[in-house]
């Protein structure tokens, strides 16, 4: 039985299947690369004696990341995917994360940032599942802030910049950087992407 994991990466950018298919294969790990979704399913067998996990761009011509994801959810639910994207669409990653998604990276995104999210993945083969309801999982991070945070916190995942918010609020630019500091401490946040989760009731894949 092989322990290698092996990553499936799908992307209709040649460039980027050549770097991502070196970097995984040089701590270890075996690729297998396809240039949009009909190539991956038409040799895509799910591995059950070794990890193995699907990293995907969103926007591809043809069926969609998106799309896969959702026929992959239906077909291999337990298969761990990370979406991958250059856009950086919030609502795309709730939904992505609502359908099941491990994890969403924005492209450019650093190589050890990608190695460290994959093997995060690779460690729990199978979805884990929250102790209480989701909701109540964010609702219970979201209490911890202070009315000022959750103030700032509401306007952050609105996609506000620091000195809007400074103004709307009254005031400075250094005092929401701080704000937003704590508030990343105390939900467990490491991604605005994460903070955005929450504010909608689901459960980020990092706290």
């Amino acid at each position: 039985m092989s322990t290698t994991p092996l990553v499936h990466v799908v992307d209709d950018d040649a460039g980027i299947r050549e770097s991502l298919g070196m970097l995984l294969e040089s701590v270890g790990m075996q690729t297998r690369t396809y240039g949009d979704a009909d190539a991956f399913l038409a040799r895509f067998r799910e591995t059950s004696n070794r990890p193995t996990l699907v990293l995907l761009d969103v926007r591809m011509p043809g069926i969609s990341g998106m799309t896969l994801l959702e026929q992959l959810r239906a077909t291999h639910p337990a298969l761990p995917v990370i979406l991958m994207t250059g856009h950086g669409d919030i609502e795309m990653a709730v939904r992505a994360m609502k359908l099941g998604a491990r994890d969403f990276i924005v492209k450019p995104f650093a190589a050890q940032d990608l190695l460290d999210r994959v093997q995060a993945v690779l460690r729990r083969p199978e979805r884990e599942e929250p102790q209480w309801p989701e909701s109540q999982f964010a609702a219970s991070r979201l209490q911890a802030l202070t009315r000022r945070e959750r103030e700032v916190f509401d306007r952050i995942v609105r996609g506000d910049a620091n000195k809007t918010i400074a103004l709307d609020l009254g005031i400075s630019v250094r005092t929401v950087e701080s704000h937003r500091a704590r508030i990343m401490t105390k939900t467990g946040a490491k991604t605005l992407v994460d903070l955005v989760l929450l504010s909608v009731g689901v459960k980020p894949p990092h706290p």
